[in-house]
């Protein structure tokens, strides 16, 4: 997808894709919400468009993770570039309460699946 910004002069290819970080289970509503809003407004200020993000919510873990059994899944779609994505994961690889993300390019937005 090309976008053009406000003065008409710069095309930019922007990307579809689709993050997911799990979270440690003994974080609070609160700071759930808290990180969703940052994370939110992180892509807004860098660029990204059509951002979605759903709440997977609590789930058992294939393999314990830090001592962890359980976490809560969040998942973010989104269309931005590379280096948007790049500065995304450096600040969740810095956030304490995120033990796993993963980020990966979709060829087309439309096929998202919402529950």
């Amino acid at each position: 997808m090309y976008f053009i910004n406000k003065d008409n002069d710069i095309v930019t290819y922007l990307n579809n894709y689709e993050t997911i970080y799990i979270l440690k289970p003994d974080v609070t509503d609160n700071m759930n919400l808290s990180l969703v809003k940052y994370y939110r407004t992180l892509l807004k200020q860098k660029g990204a468009i059509n951002i979605i993000i759903q709440h997977r919510g609590r789930r058992h873990l294939s393999y314990n993770i830090f001592h962890y059994y359980d976490g809560i899944y969040v998942q973010m779609n989104y269309q931005g570039n590379g280096s948007l994505v790049n500065f995304l994961e450096k600040s969740m690889r810095f956030n304490d309460n995120i033990v796993r993300y993963l980020t990966t390019k979709h060829d087309d937005l439309h096929s998202i699946n919402i529950y």
